[in-house]
């Protein structure tokens, strides 16, 4: 006996349509978010299975998320869960109807259809360890750091331009620590003009920059230097959210600082960081993120091709008629492909066999992108073994006929 439950959820309640092997709809209803909705769902198919044997029975079940206290829930009471990409469920919806109406219900029926027509077309929902989630969560915040770090730094930078554009030839790195001290000392032309060599060389020591005497003259010469300005008022307003953004940046490099170490100590005591790190190019950084998007479900990529193909790294094919293109993949985790093209800028560096295999990529017309991104297509082939197996990377069994002594 076989169920299929489709699941629309929001964030307070789930649209659920449970349909039979024909496609019938057995049961539907709309059941709260938590503990309560969990159980009445599980009544619901209880209903349906009746006398007959739960051990003979399959519940699959389609919802357009993979992650959270529901779909765990979903997972421990042995149902199949597969997560719907919104994109797949966006195309299903064409395909049953072109008029563009669209509900809740109408989207639970759709998800039940989809797991009972095609589930073996879709991604199960991988049973990845509790360590490897607490690696995902810890990571992926502190990413999310690191880009909104990246985001204000960028505000900062406009301001200074708009404003004070002498900051920008005193300061190369906007988010240092003693850049952002500075600006919140003298944010405004006129007192960044009064600092004093020695003002400006005591935070510069605090910050443990070397060639202090050096770097206070160039800064203590620049923010001297004359440029043009805006009125009064409006440099004062600008003062004002220099200020602030320093504030929120030194914020954001005391919580980065603090999530690495997090990072570091998740990612540590997990049984695959050995295997992880031992790859060119993923440090332990690296390699948390590279975990994380990737999961340690070890039944989750049956074949190199498919964790490649997850990774969004491989090519896809275009063909018609006589006419053949390879493509890269625009749909991809942003996360993950930004690992992997960062481990394989960093390999070219540590991996003769790496080396090697971008610069036969580029000798073939690759541009630089182009070529990083096939080298992180070869570098997932390789995890994939090793992972597999067990073993650390090994460059002469990864690059039997690429290895060769790196440039010095």
């Amino acid at each position: 006996m076989r169920l299929f439950v489709g699941d629309d959820w929001a964030e307070d309640h789930h649209d659920v349509e449970i349909q039979d092997e024909s496609g019938h709809r057995l049961a539907k209803a709309r059941v709260s978010e938590g503990v309560a909705g969990m159980a009445r769902l599980h009544a619901m198919i209880a209903t349906q299975i009746g006398e007959t044997d739960p051990d003979t029975v399959e519940v699959l079940v389609g919802i357009e998320t993979d992650r959270g206290p529901w779909v765990n829930a979903l997972v421990a009471a042995g149902y199949q869960v597969f997560g719907v990409n919104p994109l797949q469920a966006k195309a299903y919806r064409k395909r049953l109807g072109v008029s563009g109406a669209k509900s809740d219900p109408a989207d639970a029926h759709l998800l039940a259809d989809m797991v009972r027509i095609d589930a073996h077309q879709l991604r199960q929902v991988a049973g990845d360890s509790a360590a490897a989630e607490a690696v995902k969560v810890i990571t992926r915040t502190h990413k999310t750091l690191i880009w909104e770090r990246t985001r204000h730094t960028l505000r900062l930078r406009h301001a200074l331009r708009d404003y004070f554009p002498a900051a920008l030839e005193a300061f190369t790195d906007l988010d240092a620590p003693d850049t952002l001290e500075l600006l919140t000392l003298a944010p405004d032309p006129a007192s960044a003009a009064a600092l004093t060599i020695t003002r400006i060389s005591g935070v510069l020591k605090r910050a443990r920059r070397h060639g202090i005497p050096d770097k206070a003259a160039k800064i203590h010469a620049a923010l001297r230097t004359t440029q043009l300005g805006q009125p009064a008022v409006v440099t004062a307003a600008y003062a004002a959210s220099v200020r602030a953004l320093a504030a929120v940046l030194s914020t954001l490099n005391e919580q980065i600082k603090t999530l690495q170490g997090q990072v570091e100590a998740h990612f540590g005591a997990h049984p695959a960081a050995e295997v992880i790190t031992s790859q060119p190019g993923l440090g332990t950084i690296l390699g948390a993120r590279v975990l994380a998007e990737f999961g340690d479900d070890p039944d989750r990529y049956a074949s190199a091709k498919k964790r490649k193909n997850y990774a969004g790294t491989s090519p896809i094919t275009v063909a018609s008629g006589k006419r053949k293109v390879a493509l890269a993949r625009v749909v991809h985790k942003d996360r993950l492909i930004d690992a992997l093209i960062t481990q394989a800028a960093i390999a070219i560096s540590k991996s003769p066999g790496a080396r090697a295999y971008y610069n036969k990529q580029r000798a073939r017309g690759s541009a630089y992108n182009t070529a990083l991104r096939q080298l992180a297509n070869r570098l997932v082939g390789i995890l994939h073994g090793c992972l597999k197996t067990g073993t650390l990377y090994n460059e002469a069994t990864a690059w039997p006929n690429h290895a060769q002594p790196l440039a010095t």
